[in-house]
């Protein structure tokens, strides 16, 4: 496996077993209604959304 960094120093890395440090992903995301769906979006940015008509268990999508 190759392990890409951008950072200055590319022998350190984030986490302690070598593998990069991932985001916490739904750490704020909120949701809304709308009349057709439902619109997901970062709270931190809430330029980034996603809006649905359906809804999907993620296990069904793997």
């Amino acid at each position: 496996m190759l392990v890409m960094t951008t950072r200055a120093n590319d022998t350190e890395l984030d986490r302690a077993d070598g593998l990069p440090a991932l985001p916490e992903g739904n750490a704020t995301v909120e949701t809304y209604d709308v009349e057709n769906g439902v619109v997901f979006y970062d709270a931190e940015n809430p330029l980034a959304w996603l809006e649905s008509s359906h809804a999907f268990s993620l296990q069904d999508c793997t």
